[in-house]
């Protein structure tokens, strides 16, 4: 199953190891169930301090293992496969069940272990999905942490007679008590505010009490990432708010355009920039969005930025850096069937369509690239593209016309997602040249038409223009003295990571030149 460079490497994060750990594994007669013995052998010879034992006869899903301690029947459960992106959270789950510390903060690992509440969670993901590690991390680490919790990570494409069951269409699909918890990325600090009921209470006061920020950046990806870098370095008091750090670039596969770096991935780029960040005096404030700004009064007094949990944070400074998020076809059964056939990631939810049809909203560069990939999954794929003609790159237009089992629809207006109920079952669009009308059927839907700035929230504070984008000149000033905005959500054209990191450096500096230049109030 590992290859010598994967033995060397998992062999030295195994010498982290301070306390024991078994691998207790409930296996079959099935091809899968030897893959899984074969696996768990080779971890077990890597380390004198990992064992592996069998113990078919347990009332639990077959193939799986549970990482415990030895004497114990506590931690997390992989049922099926834990490699692809998943093997990340497997070594993970070793070294924390093998006493090996946590990197997440310690007021919010002591929140978990106070939770006084049997929570038995499920999560199932597929081995594609670059989104499924962190919240398969997450609860992991839960159920390490605290016995009245446990989890299992199930791989859907293994496991498809409970996707079936369960209607799950998208992943990571989380379950709670046997219950639907939560679908899509979440934050270890998200699920936890979920599970205790008083957490975004006493979250809101936590951060009533801060001193207000020279700048305070609203926003955790590359832009603000890069803000706040600039703006620390400076020797400035800052802070960095955001729902989720990385933003858009999470749920971005491949990377091969950030100069210098010929290949990444979204999640390993977002992991550097917080690495990066860390290595700074910055005030990170994760898992909180924003829902109002409110301008200083006189120039040099301090702003308001409001969260959605109640907190008022001030600074003299502001950088609007919170990105933008996918556009919604806006069509009647779109919010009734997210998550029911109707997704946004081609990467994370297409082996859940294995064997099944399902079609593409978009002709541009990520609606092709979306159709090639799941061209090689799904049994076929038609393309609905609103204009006469893709807008997609010359090559990938190429490639996507020699696929035979890709049907390209053009002039094609979506109008309505169809639903048995329960889930997705196709699709009306009508022909903009013609006026008839078409039904599609479909178990999937695709969306892939482009990016909505992130701007909300600051309805009456800046000017924006008709799409939302917050409006600003060359220095990423925009229409208010001291609030400044960079990335995706303003009017700098072409959105991509390298653009919105330099501008998100840009406003840093201009903000910089701002406080030195302003008497505070």
């Amino acid at each position: 199953m590992l290859d010598a460079n994967m033995k060397n490497q998992l062999k030295a994060y195994l010498e982290r190891l301070t306390k024991p750990v078994e691998l207790v594994a409930t296996l079959d007669d099935s091809d899968k169930s030897a893959e899984i013995r074969s696996l768990l052998a080779e971890i077990a010879e890597l380390s004198d301090k990992v064992s592996f034992t069998e113990q078919n006869n347990l009332p639990v899903r077959k193939p799986s293992f549970l990482i415990t301690n030895p004497g114990s029947h506590q931690g997390p459960r992989f049922a099926g496969s834990p490699m692809g992106h998943e093997f990340t959270s497997l070594v993970l789950a070793l070294l924390q069940t093998g006493g090996h510390p946590s990197k997440e903060a310690e007021a919010l690992l002591d929140q978990i272990r106070e939770l006084d509440v049997d929570l038995a969670f499920e999560t199932y993901y597929s081995l594609s999905c670059h989104n499924c590690p962190d919240v398969v991390q997450a609860l992991n680490l839960m159920a390490v942490l605290n016995p009245r919790i446990s989890h299992t990570a199930i791989d859907g494409g293994m496991f498809q007679n409970e996707i079936q069951e369960r209607n799950v269409m998208g992943v990571p699909a989380v379950f709670l008590n046997g219950k639907e918890f939560g679908q899509g990325r979440m934050t270890l600090t998200d699920i936890v505010s979920k599970v205790d009921v008083n957490a975004d209470q006493r979250a809101a006061e936590a951060l009533n009490k801060r001193d207000a920020y020279e700048v305070l950046i609203v926003g955790s990806g590359p832009a603000g990432a890069a803000a706040a870098i600039y703006s620390a370095r400076k020797g400035i008091r800052t802070g960095l708010m955001g729902e989720r750090f990385g933003g858009q670039v999470l749920d971005t596969v491949d990377i091969e355009n950030y100069i210098s770096v010929p290949k990444t991935e979204g999640a390993k780029l977002a992991g550097s920039l917080k690495a990066h960040v860390d290595e700074y005096q910055v005030d990170v404030i994760d898992s909180q969005s924003a829902s109002k700004l409110k301008p200083a009064a006189v120039e040099g007094g301090l702003h308001e930025v409001h969260t959605a949990s109640g907190a008022v944070l001030k600074a003299r400074s502001v950088i609007i850096a919170t990105g933008a998020r996918w556009r919604n076809m806006n069509v009647p059964g779109e919010d009734q069937y997210r998550t029911r056939g109707v997704t946004y990631c081609p990467h994370c939810d297409g082996p859940l369509f294995k064997g099944k049809r399902v079609a593409v909203i978009g002709g541009g560069n990520s609606g092709v690239e979306a159709a090639i990939d799941l061209a090689g999954i799904v049994d076929h794929v038609t393309l609905l593209e609103f204009a006469q003609e893709m807008k997609a790159d010359q090559v990938l237009q190429n490639k996507v016309r020699s696929l035979k089992n890709v049907d390209i629809v053009l002039n094609a207006q979506t109008t309505e997602v169809k639903g048995d109920g329960t889930k997705l079952t196709g699709l009306d669009y009508n022909d903009r040249v013609s006026g008839k009308g078409y039904h599609l059927e479909v178990a999937g839907i695709f969306v892939q038409i482009g990016l909505l700035p992130n701007t909300h929230w600051l309805e009456g504070s800046v000017e924006r223009n008709r799409m939302g984008e917050v409006i600003v000149d060359a220095k990423c000033e925009t229409s208010v003295k001291g609030i400044f905005a960079a990335g995706d959500c303003t009017t700098v054209p072409y959105k991509q990571i390298i653009i919105a990191t330099g501008e998100g450096a840009k406003a840093s500096l201009s903000a910089f030149d701002y406080l030195i230049r302003t008497p505070a109030a």
